[in-house]
């Protein structure tokens, strides 16, 4: 059964209650615009290669044609989807929250995706914890790459300094930006509502961000179309999609059921 009208309707309470709103979205959110998971098994050009053997360093060193035409791919696609209505609704927590008198540290998107739909919904006071796929920066010295990269190409062009460039985002064995990493642990203490939106609570350090919400006295509402690892000890479960369950929250905050 879906999220209950009561539960909504007290979720939204919550909501409009809160002095600092924090929320955490996973692949759940991207995958109702369209865009293929890790878990999901890949098909087509890509059926039979292993996503996470090429968002490497190894791979990329071992084959950077290979991983670069598979990230361009999956820029391509980014870019040939759009924001659903949970990105759009979690857009609009933000645009309300302009208004409140604690100003813009009342909202943080906390977002382990890396296809900036986010943005594109509108969204503005984001933290990537894996970086993205639309910026690029050089292999070997992290220089950012400021120039837009053209698609289709056959191997990764140069940074200015003559390494390779790669996505701008955190392959499996790297650490987390540690800044973005500190600031999202810092909203997490400091919240007193988590959103947690179509994450398994499985991938580390972002899984520990809503028990560090919990230690610190904030409610966790989880919302997912199946429940998780962190079910069990969130306030409360709103079974559902984010494009169907965000969009009733925001209706339920304006009044309207």
């Amino acid at each position: 059964m879906d999220a209950s009208q009561a539960d909504l309707k007290k979720v939204a309470s919550y909501i409009k209650e809160c002095q600092r709103l924090v929320i955490l979205t996973g692949a759940g959110v991207s995958k109702e615009s369209g865009i293929p998971t890790f878990r999901d098994k890949m098909t087509g050009l890509w059926e039979g290669y292993d996503p996470a053997k090429m968002a490497t360093p190894e791979g990329f060193l071992k084959d950077p044609s290979l991983v670069w035409r598979w990230y361009d791919w999956r820029r391509k696609l980014v870019g040939e989807v759009q924001p659903n209505a949970g990105h759009v609704a979690m857009a609009s927590l933000e645009a309300r929250s302009s208004a409140l008198e604690s100003g813009p540290d009342h909202f943080t998107l906390v977002t382990q995706n890396v296809d900036r739909l986010h943005q594109r919904a509108g969204s503005t006071r984001v933290l990537e914890l894996h970086g993205n796929i639309v910026t690029f920066r050089c292999f070997e010295r992290g220089h950012q790459a400021h120039e837009s990269i053209p698609f289709d190409l056959e191997f990764p062009p140069l940074c200015r300094c003559g390494a390779l460039l790669r996505p701008n985002v955190v392959w499996f064995g790297e650490a987390l930006p540690a800044a973005v990493l500190s600031a999202a642990s810092q909203v997490a203490r400091q919240c007193d509502l988590m959103l947690v939106v179509g994450t398994s609570a499985l991938v580390q350090p972002a899984a520990s961000l809503p028990y560090m919400a919990l230690e610190g006295g904030a409610k966790v509402i989880e919302i997912n179309p199946n429940e998780t690892a962190l079910t069990e000890d969130a306030t409360t479960f709103l079974k559902g999609a984010s494009g169907v369950v965000m969009p009733q929250l925001v209706r339920f905050l304006d009044g309207v059921n």
